[in-house]
């Protein structure tokens, strides 16, 4: 039975990098999308194995639901997950933050990786018949230094999901899943111009040890390890790619 990934928010940066190398690792994998039908579907077609490229707006539960159905189809059940899929809010201090945005950041980072990995469970876990598998959250470095002055509200949520990471480890590491998750610090991707700040990681930069920036495909080697066999014994691990930062 060959491997199947589903890997969440796939059209650009960490996700395409996680997606892609997935592809060339052999696994089949499903990529999903908000709005970027194009490049989404130009990206399943350079990875091919079967790869597809699924609409799926990760805010709510039905779309989740009808993921997995597709996936089931068109590829079987899922043997691999990452949970990648996020969003960081507009960039503003903690007393400008709206309950809309923390709605939105919330059920993009937080309930739907919680969703996803319940849909996960069904197929993967041993004691339903399944394989067994393994799942990677990304998170961020934000949960651990607060986002202060910029988001707050995404560091939360990312702190939100580093608890779900260790929680989920512990349940799961009896029915054959391991749970684990990467914290990139500053990579260099689109998120930062599109949150209205492309002079962020220049800006930045000089707290970095390494003394420069990440790449979407460092973080990619880093979880397609935690879900290969060299990682078989460990779980509940919140892995930091940053550079010491």
């Amino acid at each position: 039975m060959r491997p199947v990934m589903i890997v969440t928010g796939a059209s650009q940066g960490i996700g395409a990098a996680i997606a892609r190398q997935a592809g060339e690792h052999g696994y089949a994998v499903a990529l999903t999308y908000q709005s970027n039908q194009a490049k989404a579907e130009a990206l399943a077609q350079q990875i091919g194995n079967g790869a597809i490229a699924v609409r799926a707006e990760m805010a709510d539960e039905e779309p989740i639901l009808a993921l997995f159905r597709t996936v089931d189809a068109a590829l079987g059940p899922v043997t691999a997950l990452v949970n990648n899929a996020g969003t960081p809010g507009p960039i503003t201090k903690i007393d400008a933050v709206t309950a809309a945005t923390l709605d939105t950041v919330l059920a993009v980072n937080v309930k739907a990786p919680f969703l996803m990995i319940r849909e996960a469970i069904k197929r993967m876990a041993t004691d339903l018949g399944g394989p067994g598998g393994a799942i990677v959250n990304v998170s961020s470095r934000a949960a651990e230094l607060g986002g202060a002055g910029e988001w707050i509200h995404y560091a939360a949520s990312k702190g939100a999901l580093d608890s779900l990471t260790i929680g989920a480890a512990k349940e799961l590491a009896t029915r054959g899943i391991r749970v684990n998750a990467v914290s990139p610090g500053l990579i260099d991707t689109e998120l930062h111009a599109r949150a209205g700040a492309p002079e962020r990681l220049v800006r930045l930069v000089g707290g970095v040890p390494m003394g420069r920036t990440g790449s979407a495909d460092e973080v990619a080697e880093a979880v397609l390890w935690l879900l290969s066999p060299a990682a078989s014994y460990i779980t509940g691990a919140i892995l930091p790619v940053s550079g010491g930062r």
